[in-house]
This record gives C-alpha cells, sequence and structure tokens, in this order.
C-alpha cells in the first residue's frame, strides 16, 4: 500500500484540477505520468514541479528534449524511482533512441558512479597518500557505445553533481567546454536534473 494515495484526474479539488489540464496540455495525447498525481497531494509542490519539468526537462532549450530526456533516464534510476525509470526509457524510445542506446545511457551512468567513488575517495582522504597512484579501473563503457561524446559528458557531468564528486565535475565540465558545449547547455543540464532528482525523492518517500 502506497503511504499516500494519488489524487486522482476525476476527483480533483477544483486547483488541482486546473494544474492537471495545464500538465495535460504540454503532454498533448500521453496520459498524465503517475507520479504527477502524487503530487497532487501538495498544489505547491505540483505546480514548481511542473513548471520546472517544462521549462528544463520536456521542451527544447539550449539542449535539446532528447538529451533532456537521457539525462532525466540516468537521474532517475540514480534515484530508483520506477516509475521515472519506466517514463524516461519511454520517452527515450519516443524520441529516437534504440533500446540498446537507452541501456547505454544506464551503462554511461554506473560507470560514473565507480570513477566518482574513486575519484571522490581520493579528495576526501585529506592526504597526499594516494597522489601518483593510477586509478587501475577500467572504464571503456566511456568511449565504447554508440552516444554521441557531447551526451556522455552532460550524463557524467549530472552523476558526477549528484554524487558529490567535486574532482569529477570540475573534470568533466572541463572536457565538455572543449567539446564545444556551453555553459548555458550544461547548467540546463543540472536543471533538468534537480527537476527529477526531486520529483524522484518526493515520489520514492511518498509512495
Amino acid at each position: 500500500m502506497p503511504r499516500f494515495e494519488p489524487v486522482e484526474v476525476a476527483s480533483a479539488p477544483e486547483n488541482i484540477a486546473k494544474l492537471y489540464g495545464r500538465i495535460q496540455e504540454m503532454l498533448g495525447e500521453e496520459q498524465i505520468p503517475a507520479p504527477f498525481l502524487v503530487y497532487g497531494n501538495v498544489e505547491a509542490f505540483l505546480k514548481d514541479f511542473y513548471m520546472n519539468f517544462k521549462k528544463f526537462v520536456y521542451s527544447d532549450g539550449h539542449t535539446d528534449s532528447k538529451t533532456r530526456a537521457a539525462i532525466g533516464l540516468a537521474v532517475a534510476a540514480h534515484a530508483k524511482s520506477d516509475p521515472w525509470i519506466h517514463y524516461f526509457h519511454q520517452r527515450c524510445l519516443s524520441l529516437g533512441f534504440s533500446e540498446q542506446q537507452v541501456l547505454e545511457i544506464l551503462a554511461i551512468a554506473a560507470t560514473n558512479y565507480m570513477y566518482n567513488t574513486f575519484f571522490k575517495f581520493r579528495d576526501l582522504s585529506g592526504s597526499d597518500l594516494f597522489e601518483g597512484m593510477g586509478v587501475g579501473l577500467r572504464a571503456h563503457t566511456f568511449t565504447g557505445t554508440s552516444l554521441d561524446d557531447s551526451l556522455i559528458e552532460l550524463i557524467n557531468i549530472a552523476i558526477s553533481d549528484l554524487n558529490a564528486c567535486k574532482p569529477c565535475t570540475s573534470g568533466h565540465v572541463e572536457k565538455a567546454s572543449k567539446l564545444g558545449l556551453t555553459k548555458e547547455q550544461m547548467l540546463e543540464t543540472i536543471q533538468c536534473a534537480a527537476t527529477i532528482y526531486a520529483g524522484a525523492q518526493f515520489l520514492n518517500a511518498a509512495s
């Protein structure tokens, strides 16, 4: 049993129903994703999430909606949010990713976890004891998929930030810059990631 029941469209209070209407207008013929109905328990959160989702996740900006869907999938996996993983899996497919590429997005994020764990340890140790020692971890996944290098770096920036790995985040920002990605694209990646992470955390706690 869920901790809190979703607020169904048919029985929603007037203010929530109006927000559902705006969400449905954004989605067109798509069904409202189930997490939105859980957020309907708190009007202010539903409104914030909808507005951030529309601006930084669903639509195009300095990054396109396909890139944002991949970021959303990686972040949903990070947050262990099955409903959002399912949603972004399907959205990635609808926007042109293959099933293999969906798996590659997840693999890139997982490989980033491995490096975050290593470099965060060296940073947190507060010691130069490990300076000069090689990483020693194989990471051919970063260069062995069909995904574009720019997308890989944006995934790496998002996950490194969520994992609070300062050396990895700064390193991937630098690499992304060298690939020609703009500061606006990188910031929008974090805004996309932040939106989905907030939504996943609320959902995990309420469901």
